[in-house]
This record gives structure tokens, C-alpha cells and sequence, in this order.
């Protein structure tokens, strides 16, 4: 039996990854979140599975674990615009740093895989079309949105460096818009943004002239990457993009939850955030070669699901 500890387990990725594995295998997991942006909830199904422990702990410190760990999935930081930027920001950064130092400390004591879940968001607004990992990005190292983006790219970089000075097992990974089932309905994030405010018969939001894209790639396909990753052999760490190349505007994406939920609802406009990038499409070519993986579900379809999560989830609300 593995030991298998994952941070930011009770969030939106890590719940259900936390699910996944504790359904299909037979480790043991140590799921450890501080609940800042996660919620116990997500988690509430398997709290009493023996093989699963949660402990609340804050990354940003160190972490002592008694038991040896075989591999740890490092997916804890605020994901969204709303909870990581602002009053947030040096919080997100810390976490991002410290959170990546200590959990590579705590691999290399325990001679552990460890798996980093960076994000498209180290490309910046990317001047290459689609990103390909080679791509170094343009980010802006001074904007509203540094502490995530710089944040993670500061991890990727003590990954590397603890693999080439400590000999650590590692993985990156650098994950596209993702959405499904367990993402927080307020936390801001498109794809809950519109189904949630067509839920409540409100205006659907666009930031900017709603032309820039994103590509969507549903739950279930993220978490079975994932862990394909971590399966793969020690020589190959990455960075991997994992995303779905489907490419959509957030116009069309708006005019399709509106159309599933209620088509009379309008559509309003609002200026668009600071360094908000205008073109997000992965090439995964890598992901297909390493992982013999690409996602499959298509965007019409994970709406359906996320659709039906969110209609309990605002009917126990309100």
C-alpha cells in the first residue's frame, strides 16, 4: 500500500482527486488543506474511509508526518482571480514558494515522487499560439496577477532545482481551464460564473468584448492525467500541458450555458481585468506521446454534468 499525500485536497482538483484514488486503489491518502479557498464538504463522502486522513494544515509551514510518504500530489494555492489576487496576493506567493520548498523538503527526507500542478498562467498573454511547453512566456512580473503567475513560476524553478542539486523525483504539470463538479460556485472562475448566474435567473457577466479565448477541459480528464503523470518513469518530469486544445470564446461559451439554462437571459458587459490573457490553447503533444493521454468529453457534454452539480448545489442555497 502507498502513502499518498495530497495538498490542496479539499479544493476543487484535489477533492477529486482525493476521490478518484481512494475509489480505484488501495492506498492509503493524506489529504491536507487549510481550507482557505477548499471545503471539508468536497471531501465529506470518504471522511470516514480507513484509508483516509485529512489534516488542516497551512503549507506556507513546514509539515511532519510521521509515516513514510510514497509520493505527494502538490495542488494547494488560491486558483482564482478572486482569491488570489489583492489583500491575497502576498499569501498566494507564499504559498506558491514556501508551500513548493516545504513539500520538496518533505519528498527528499521521504525519497518521494512529488508532482507540482503549475499552470498555463506561467505563458502569460503568449505571444505563441497554441503554448507549447518550450514556450517561456510573457508575463508581467509587476501586475495584479504576478503573485500567481510569477508564484508559479518560482515553483516550477525550485522543482528543477532540488531535481538537478537533491536528486528529487519530480513532475510538472501545467494545467489549462479545467472545470466540473466541487468547483466553488463563487470563487469566480468562468464556467461557474455563467452557469451559476443563469441558475438564478441573473445577466451573464463578460469581461471585455468577450472574443478572447479559453480551452475547457472537464474534471475526470485533468484527474486521470494527473495521475498518469505521476505513473510515468523517473527520468521524465516534465513540464507537461494538460488541457483540452478545443478552443472556444468566452462569448460562445456564455451563449451556450444560456442557451442549456434559460435562453431569454441577456448578456452584459464589463471592462476587462488587468493582464487578463486574451488566448489560452495548449498543444499537447507531449501529454498524447508520454501519457497516451487527450481528453475526449466534449465541452457540450461536461456542461451537462457541471449543469446538474450546480442546480443542487444553488437549490440547497436558496
Amino acid at each position: 500500500m502507498k502513502k499518498i499525500l495530497i495538498t490542496g485536497g479539499t479544493g476543487f482538483v484535489g477533492s477529486n482527486l482525493c476521490k478518484k484514488l481512494i475509489y480505484n486503489t488501495d492506498n492509503k491518502i493524506i489529504c491536507v488543506d487549510n481550507n482557505y479557498t477548499g471545503r471539508v464538504d468536497n471531501i465529506s463522502e470518504i471522511m470516514n474511509n480507513p484509508r483516509f486522513e485529512f489534516i488542516e494544515h497551512d503549507i506556507i509551514y513546514p509539515l511532519e508526518i510521521k509515516e513514510k510518504i510514497d509520493e505527494i500530489y502538490n495542488l494547494a494555492c488560491p486558483a482564482s482571480p478572486s482569491s488570489y489576487q489583492g489583500e491575497n496576493s502576498i499569501f498566494t506567493t507564499k504559498t506558491c514558494v514556501l508551500g513548493a520548498i516545504n513539500m520538496l523538503d518533505l519528498a527528499r527526507k521521504n525519497n518521494a515522487k512529488i508532482l507540482q500542478a503549475s499552470t498555463s498562467e506561467v505563458y502569460g498573454e503568449p505571444l505563441v499560439h497554441p503554448q507549447v511547453e518550450s514556450y517561456r512566456g510573457n508575463v508581467n512580473s509587476i501586475g495584479l496577477r504576478a503573485c500567481y503567475d510569477e508564484g508559479k513560476r518560482c515553483a516550477e524553478s525550485l522543482f528543477f532545482d532540488y531535481y538537478r542539486n537533491y536528486g528529487v523525483k519530480i513532475k510538472i504539470i501545467r494545467i489549462f481551464n479545467t472545470y466540473g463538479p466541487y468547483m466553488d460556485p463563487e470563487d469566480g472562475r468562468v464556467v461557474s460564473n455563467f452557469i451559476c448566474q443563469a441558475l438564478r435567473g441573473e445577466d451573464l457577466t463578460i469581461y471585455g468584448d468577450g472574443l478572447q479565448t479559453r480551452s475547457f477541459c472537464y474534471i475526470d480528464e485533468l484527474i486521470d492525467a494527473i495521475i498518469r503523470m505521476m505513473g510515468t518513469e523517473d527520468s521524465f518530469v516534465g513540464p507537461v500541458n494538460i488541457g483540452n486544445p478545443e478552443e472556444f470564446t468566452i462569448k460562445e461559451l456564455a451563449e451556450l450555458v444560456r442557451e442549456k439554462i434559460n435562453p431569454n437571459l441577456k448578456i452584459s458587459y464589463e471592462i476587462l481585468p488587468s493582464d487578463d490573457p486574451t488566448q489560452r490553447k495548449p498543444d499537447i503533444t507531449l501529454a498524447k506521446e508520454k501519457l497516451n493521454w487527450e481528453p475526449k468529453i466534449k465541452l457540450n457534454d461536461g456542461l451537462n454534468k457541471t449543469i446538474e452539480y450546480y442546480e443542487r448545489i444553488i437549490r440547497k442555497k436558496f
